[in-house]
């Protein structure tokens, strides 16, 4: 049943839009990071530590998936990359101002990427969003 599952996961990532999977990448993580910080809070820390680790996870995926050929990658690849040292420092120092500043980024992101997919269905193109980020 469990392969079943985990086949139907697999197809329904591989079908969705480039957009929308980089979006529920940065949805996904600023969950974490919020449930990390909830769980910070309450001195649980081994939940802090597994949603700080989920959430490092998803930035190093977003890494792995640059196109450097673009310009724009080499930029992004910079940028996750200090999230994630971020990430690892508040994980250390069970420091969520940390965890705070790297939300703000996600989320400006997040927003960033919505706008251009937005202009390039405002634009008629069938292409989709190219992920250089």
């Amino acid at each position: 049943m469990q392969n079943g599952v985990n086949a139907y996961k697999k197809a329904a990532i591989q079908s969705t839009p480039q957009d929308k999977l980089l979006i529920m990448l940065y949805d996904h993580a600023i969950r974490y990071l919020k449930v990390a910080k909830d769980a910070c809070a309450t001195k649980d820390y081994e939940a802090t530590n597994d949603n700080l680790l989920k959430a490092q996870d998803i930035v190093t995926e977003l890494i792995v998936q640059l196109n450097m050929e673009y310009e724009v990658a080499q930029s992004l690849y910079r940028l996750y990359d200090y999230f994630r040292r971020r990430l690892i420092e508040a994980n250390m120092q069970k420091n969520m101002k940390h965890v705070d500043e790297v939300i703000g980024h996600l989320t400006e992101l997040r927003e960033t990427w919505i706008q251009a997919a937005l202009i390039i269905k405002q634009e008629g193109t069938n292409r989709g969003l190219s992920y250089a980020g």
